[in-house]
């Protein structure tokens, strides 16, 4: 199951917050696919990932839309 989450028009750091209380309520393995405006979330998303065990599975740019999907991991916190 994959679960969708729009964090347009948010700035830092209330995707990445947003993001990480959203992956809580996916199952292990599962992917969330995060939409955001706010450039500074092509470095932020990136590191949350790696910091609490995600896997980024791929970024894009649409315009001023940034694409992430992320598979959750066995979070390290």
């Amino acid at each position: 199951m994959n679960e969708r989450l729009d964090v347009s028009g948010l700035l830092c750091p209330l995707p990445v917050l947003k993001a990480r209380k959203a992956l809580q309520s996916v199952e292990v393995g599962d992917v969330l696919e995060v939409l955001a405006t706010d450039p500074a979330a092509a470095i932020d998303i990136p590191h949350f990932c790696n910091e609490a065990g995600h896997e980024l599975v791929s970024s894009e740019q649409d315009g001023e839309t940034l694409t992430f999907r992320i598979r959750r991991g066995e979070s390290r916190g």
